[in-house]
């Protein structure tokens, strides 16, 4: 069975060596000792969210601060593909399970997207708050994984921010019902031809009533594609998940190593 995980801001674990000590405090630490009741003798990992990982054993264990002798410490490296999710933002928090099971599943970023039939709005105080739910939804879903890396929540977009994103991406794909192409054709023949280096896909997910024939004119206007997913039509939650998996398949995201 793996160890639990807790996190620690970025940077925290800068130095770390095995048979140093580390202290975890605050929220962290209380959740340790009050709800997963670690006690001394027992192994966790300790994340920063940036990709370092510290393995060790609890030394002492209390509400204020938990403790833990380092056994190693280890990076977790970026894909060279990276995966942004483009999720428009949807009633029922339904694009909130988007972008956690996303998290699960290993995507690098989330873009909220105010698209034009989306019911839900975020302006003004709400907007600040939603986006805030956001980043506490993809934090816990990256610990539930036992992930080294918080995927970055950016800033929300309407639909001029998301086609600037577009024209500065590698890759964007807009996942819609009357595209001909299936995703898997796109993607396969987009990495036969991808340069090297850092490389970013964007995955665009509309809002229950569907992207809108002019937003899908606008984006493939600054080299967006549309593709198919599947036979079926998923919902607004579902579909960005289902397309992490498949395209975290065929660019070799999940080879084992």
């Amino acid at each position: 069975m793996s160890n639990p995980v807790f996190f620690t801001p970025a940077g925290s674990l800068a130095g770390m060596a095995p048979g140093g000590h580390f202290v975890l405090d605050g929220s962290e630490a209380r959740h340790a000792v009050t709800v997963k009741r670690l006690s001394p003798g027992e192994s966790v990992d300790i994340v920063d969210g940036a990709g370092t990982r510290m393995t060790g054993k609890v030394v002492s264990a209390a509400p204020s601060g938990l403790e833990v002798e380092c056994g190693a410490v280890a990076t977790d490296e970026m894909p060279d593909v990276r995966l942004v999710l483009v999720q428009a933002l949807a009633k029922g928090d339904r694009d909130e399970l988007a972008i956690e099971t996303a998290t699960e599943l290993g995507i690098d970023a989330v873009i909220p997207w105010q698209s034009e039939r989306s019911i839900v709005r975020w302006k003004g105080d709400r907007a600040a708050r939603a986006h805030a739910k956001w980043e506490s939804a993809v934090a816990a879903a990256a610990k539930q994984a036992r992930r080294a890396w918080i995927p970055e929540v950016r800033a929300a977009v309407e639909t001029a921010g998301l086609s600037a994103a577009v024209e500065a991406a590698d890759l964007a794909v807009i996942l819609h019902e009357d595209a001909v192409r299936p995703l898997r054709a796109v993607l396969e023949e987009w990495q036969g031809n991808a340069r090297t280096g850092i490389l970013e896909v964007l995955l665009i997910v509309g809002p229950e009533g569907g992207i809108s024939p002019r937003e899908v004119t606008k984006l493939c206007d600054k080299g967006a594609v549309t593709a198919l997913l599947g036979h079926h039509v998923l919902r607004s939650s579902t579909a960005g998940p289902a397309a992490v998996v498949l395209a975290s398949d065929i660019l070799g995201r999940w080879t084992a190593t």
